[in-house]
């Protein structure tokens, strides 16, 4: 299988996980009292995961590498923390399709910005209409969505 259509496929099958990620947290902080307790669970069983997943697969980090590591990219964590906290707080508010919606337009339109600029190590892709086009069109979908 092409290396790219492979990547594409495990990229869609993550965002289909994030469509039932919403209503299980959501699920979970009504039982648990809050999102953030909801969060704090599901980011221990994620780890716990991780942890398995690492040690049957054997992957150690290097020391160097680590220490090459920049200050930035060691808060990804917290990015996914806030993620999955606003997502049980707001998918039985809002709804799965508004919800994801939403997400998938904050991440195109900060997508956009971090190409544009090529922060974070990411190579330069520079802003243009089609792109623009395509962002403003998952907006607008976004829109139709909430008012179904």
């Amino acid at each position: 299988m092409n290396a790219n259509l492979f990547a594409m496929f495990a990229v869609f099958a993550a965002g289909a996980a994030a469509a039932v990620q919403g209503p299980t947290n959501a699920r979970l902080a009504q039982g648990l009292g809050t999102p953030l307790n909801a969060a704090l669970v599901s980011f221990t069983v994620g780890t716990a995961a991780l942890l398995v997943l690492a040690l049957a697969m054997q992957h150690r980090p290097e020391g160097q590498a680590v220490r090459e590591v920049p200050g930035w990219a060691w808060i990804g964590g917290l990015y996914g923390a806030l993620f999955v906290v606003v997502l049980a707080w707001a998918t039985p508010k809002l709804g799965v399709a508004t919800s994801l919606a939403a997400v998938v337009a904050g991440q195109l339109v900060l997508g956009l910005i971090v190409d544009h600029f090529g922060l974070m190590g990411v190579p330069r892709q520079p802003i243009s209409l089609s792109r623009l086009g395509g962002t403003a069109m998952v907006i607008g979908g976004m829109l139709l969505v909430r008012r179904g």
